[in-house]
């Protein structure tokens, strides 16, 4: 394996998460993450003689990804599928929960908000995975091609969104 290839090889293995995470959140089938997955990897392949490494590695990844899962997910429109956001989120590790009832309660909250996260344009449901992976306003603008101020707006209104949506549902 040359250099290039190594280098590339151990930035994705050390950023998969990134991968991962937009794959799970745009995929709607077990098999739709996995090849998203790959799809995402081998289009940063592609791209990698582009990257500049004096940018952080992971805005440029998620930049390849998220364009990767709205590519798909526009391209898939037709398929309603009404399968959750994000299975793997149904353990929802790191959520203290006092007792089976709370947790119950716990998760019927999660599942009802990945419901409504889900059904959001592909641009916003990027969007909220970037700020719910507590990115800044300024990786956000830089991955997504938007200005602070623009991610600012956008996002006040999608939480208020949100909020109306998850009070209907």
């Amino acid at each position: 394996m040359d250099t290039r290839h190594a280098r590339f090889a151990a930035l994705l293995d050390a950023h998969r998460g990134i991968v991962f995470k937009v794959a799970n959140s745009y995929g709607r089938t077990p098999e739709d993450r996995q090849d998203l997955a790959q799809e995402i990897a081998a289009q940063a392949w592609r791209g990698f003689s582009g990257y500049d490494p004096a940018r952080a590695f992971s805005t440029w990844l998620y930049r390849i990804a998220l364009n990767v899962a709205i590519s798909s997910a526009r391209s898939a429109g037709a398929r309603n599928s009404t399968e959750p956001l994000d299975e793997a989120h149904e353990s929802h590790e790191g959520f203290a929960v006092a007792d089976d009832s709370d947790r119950h309660d716990h998760d019927r909250r999660i599942r009802a908000l990945y419901a409504v996260i889900d059904r959001q344009p592909p641009l916003d449901r990027a969007l909220l995975l970037l700020w719910l992976d507590e990115r800044s306003q300024r990786e956000i603008g830089d991955v997504l091609g938007l200005s602070e101020s623009n991610v600012a707006t956008k996002l006040n209104r999608l939480k208020q969104r949100l909020r109306e949506q998850m009070a209907e549902d």
